[in-house]
């Protein structure tokens, strides 16, 4: 027995039990390697990585489809509670302080205290836990971060609303953060700590 190609057969073998598709038909997987090898394979390695992509796209789908839903569910009950405002982007906040301070500008750094919690409650981030204020660049953050604050004046307070497009998108944000999470912010503008030079 070649022991080193048996190996090689063990590791992939795991790694496919482990991490790949429960359907995976074992005799066919050798069969193509098989065709591989000889220079026979009966479709195109592009037309295979269409059939694996389609398949994990849809065992996606299938895995995260319900939270969607569920995260798409609160933005839409959301946006009819009083003072919730709905931009065109589909970020929606609500205004718990208004500062009267400047608003920063895309190139601004700005610091902030905030909170962070999923549709169910559970809190993911805080600065207030740690009592230490995060600094950050205006466009180095999510865009729905990004566009909030540029509607803010300093000294303000708002709930923002974020749908996943605008947050971690489809793939979250791991482990805290699951694909297609909507997330709740309590963000409070406290200053904005540079301009851009002019």
């Amino acid at each position: 027995m070649d022991s080193m190609s048996y190996s090689i057969g063990l590791q992939v073998g795991k790694n496919l039990k482990t991490q790949g598709p429960d359907t995976i038909n074992v005799k066919a997987f050798v069969k193509a390697i098989e065709d591989f090898y000889a220079d026979v394979p009966k479709i195109s390695i592009e037309d295979a990585n269409k059939i694996v992509e389609s398949y994990f796209k849809k065992d996606f789908e299938k895995q995260y489809g319900e939270k969607k839903a569920l995260n798409q569910k609160f933005l839409d009950d959301n946006k009819s509670k009083e003072g919730v405002v709905t931009l065109p982007s589909g970020l929606q906040y609500k205004i718990i302080k208004e500062g009267n301070g400047p608003k920063p500008t895309l190139e601004s750094t700005v610091k902030t205290h905030y909170t962070g919690t999923l549709v169910d409650g559970t809190k993911f981030d805080s600065s207030v836990d740690r009592n230490e204020p995060a600094v950050f660049p205006v466009q180095g953050v999510i865009p729905g971060w990004t566009e909030a604050l540029q509607l803010m004046p300093v000294g303000s307070k708002w709930e923002l609303y974020i749908p996943f497009n605008l947050a971690y998108g489809e793939r979250g944000y791991q482990p805290s953060i699951e694909p297609f999470s909507t997330l709740i912010f309590e963000l409070e503008l406290l200053s904005i700590e540079k301009e851009p030079a002019k």
